[in-house]
């Protein structure tokens, strides 16, 4: 009241929203900042000011946005008479950008949209071009050949196993297998990021690659989150080698002292030729022999230090001198091109972008709480039709604070009042490792109808007879998990079913128009997963929506914080910066031109900590 008094002029600013109840704009916790008489008549003309940020104790010592930005003219004047501008000549011109002083003069102290939009331009692509010139550093350091392990291109084992499969591999595999064996036959480190949706058959790629490795006479390891879906990629391989003559084990937390130390000698000495594991693989006590691939599935999972590490392993892992082993990542999570372009800008990018031949698009759904009883009566068809069901909750056991359901509880409630004459089974992260691991094997080997379960699920079942996910408060879930989930079901050549089940108060919002701009997170993301199927267009509403640092994590991915650039509207700068970046190392891999000393120094400078595997250090 006391900061809009009457008579007073106000600068509101913040996110509007449209309240849809009375047809008007509304602010949620603005930013109100009062116009100073002295800076009235620049508001008056149109004039563009900045908007520092100003804290409280700022405030209660008298310091006030006109304060701040007389500051900032002021250091302006004294810093860009002798500011050395980081970006080559011959690049601003060939890209049309301003020289850094101008663009920072513009940013503080705008004569026009035109000139803002350009210095923002010019800031944009710097710091762009940074990150990408250190990536192409990366990839440059990584793929130097005499570090590398050459695989010879013929393995026996592969072709043996592609013979045997009951199914015709998809054009999609066998591109990427052939990119893949290109990398590993041309003597440098592959660093290669294989992406698939769920269901697209990576399993099946990353074990043709391991048959390589093994048929050169090297180690392969396919490391997993959790210890689940290590237990499923375990069975799978062993059974798609069977009759191959490849020894695999498992490495995981929960296994006894003796078993561990049997497993342990078999990798030391060479005689497990796959080693399937969670984190417990890059702990100090094992010894591989020959480590020539390292896989890596759902690895926006893992961090970018763990990662390291098991390639540090790799390398040490050759009696005849250090070799770096060829490394496959894989996400079962579509990852939007402008992140690829930036987190995995030195990796080699593969994609399976087609689906097994029978296999049917998954039908999805959303179901109000009081329409719950037709879903449990078209669950009760899909099983006397042979199928099974997936029943989730986003908790484990009952919660005061938050109003959601919960497995334990529900659990026994649809055993015995909705499925009465079906068996019905329970899987949450809570239970113990082979508690889990029976739950989910007695699922697979249809003992139960109904699993119900949290998102534990979320990775590593494979039941081809399910086809029915029913999902409880559906609103509170991610995209991404939404989209993991509903990827357990549809793995057969049967239709498959999807319902995402909300409160009956969001059926107004979900008749609404809005758009994604103004429609709430959770009728946006309920939405998407009812209108498509499609993995990277859910990634890249799940961008919009979460931002990159929270789609990926900041802290693993290793992506900085952009002041300037937009990674969800910024994709031609992005790509721009990139092949700016890569061509430039390409043609001077050190930066020891005289016209790039200052680019050499300005890259250790931001990226110091990066030193230790940059080409140009």
């Amino acid at each position: 009241k006391r900061l809009c008094s009457i008579g007073s002029i106000v600068v509101v600013s913040g996110k509007p929203e449209v309240d849809l109840r009375w047809s008007h704009v509304q602010f949620h916790h603005p930013d109100v900042e009062r116009v100073e008489e002295q800076d009235l008549a620049e508001y008056q003309r149109g004039a563009i000011l900045p908007k520092y940020t100003i804290t409280q104790g700022m405030r209660n010592a008298g310091i006030t946005m006109r304060t701040l930005r007389m500051l900032a003219l002021h250091v302006l004047d004294v810093v860009l008479p002798v500011l050395v501008d980081p970006l080559p000549e011959s690049i601003r011109e060939r890209l049309g950008l301003v020289a850094k002083d101008i663009a920072l003069r513009e940013l503080h102290s705008p004569t026009s949209l035109d000139s803002l939009v350009l210095a923002q331009k010019r800031m944009k692509f710097e710091e762009l071009f940074f990150f990408e010139l250190l990536l192409a550093a990366k990839a440059t350091s990584a793929k130097r050949p005499e570090r590398g392990i050459q695989f010879g291109p013929k393995s026996p084992r592969a072709r043996r196993l592609v013979e045997s499969l009951p199914f015709q591999l998809t054009r999609a595999q066998r591109r990427v297998i052939h990119e893949i064996v290109d990398d590993c036959t041309n003597g440098s480190p592959m660093n290669r990021l294989l992406q698939g949706d769920v269901g697209s058959g990576k399993t099946v790629v990353a074990v043709l690659s391991m048959l390589q490795a093994v048929d050169n006479g090297c180690q392969a390891l396919l490391m997993a989150p959790t210890e689940i879906l290590a237990e499923q990629h375990y069975r799978s391989i062993q059974r798609l080698v069977h009759g191959l003559d490849v020894e695999v084990v498992q490495l995981i937390g929960g296994q006894r002292k003796k078993v561990r130390a049997e497993i342990s000698s078999k990798i030391a000495t060479g005689e497990a030729h796959i080693i399937v594991g969670t984190h417990a693989l890059f702990e100090a006590a094992i010894e591989y022999c020959k480590l020539g691939l390292i896989v890596i599935d759902e690895q926006h999972r893992f961090g970018v230090a763990q990662r390291a590490e098991l390639r540090k392993m790799g390398v040490a892992s050759f009696p005849d001198g250090p070799k770096t082993p060829h490394i496959l990542v894989m996400s079962a999570t579509p990852i939007p091109r402008t992140l690829s372009m930036t987190v995995y800008g030195d990796l080699d990018v593969s994609i399976i972008d087609e689906l097994p031949a029978n296999r049917k698009p998954i039908r999805t759904h959303i179901v109000f709480e009081s329409k719950l009883h037709e879903t449990y009566q078209f669950i009760e068809q899909q099983i006397d039709a042979g199928r099974q069901a997936y029943v989730v909750f986003p908790l484990v056991e009952k919660s005061e604070k938050l109003d959601l359901k919960s497995a334990v509880e529900h659990y026994e409630f649809l055993q015995q009042e909705i499925f009465p004459n079906r068996r019905v089974g329970l899987l949450h992260g809570q239970m113990l490792w082979y508690e889990k691991e029976d739950a989910m094997k007695s699922f697979l080997d249809k003992q139960f109808d109904v699993l119900v379960a949290t998102t534990v699920i979320e990775v590593g079942i494979d039941v081809p007879n399910a086809t029915v996910m029913l999902v409880h408060n559906a609103e509170r879930f991610g995209l991404s998990q939404l989209h993991q989930l509903r990827g357990r079901v549809g793995r057969g050549a049967e239709q498959s079913y999807c319902f995402l089940a909300t409160k009956d108060h969001f059926q107004y919002a979900m008749k609404s128009k809005a758009g994604l701009e103004t429609a709430a997170a959770s009728v946006i993301r309920l939405r998407t997963m009812e209108q498509t199927t499609d993995g990277f267009r859910i990634s890249e509403v799940d961008l919009q929506l979460r931002g990159p640092g929270d789609v990926l994590g900041t802290r693993q991915s290793g992506l900085p914080e952009f002041r300037f650039t937009n990674l969800v509207h910024d994709a031609p700068m992005i790509a721009m910066a990139r092949t700016e970046a890569f061509a430039l190392l390409k043609s001077d891999p050190r930066l020891n031109l005289p016209q790039h000393a200052r680019l050499r120094e300005r890259l250790i400078a931001l990226f110091e900590g990066s030193a230790q595997w940059m080409s140009i250090a």
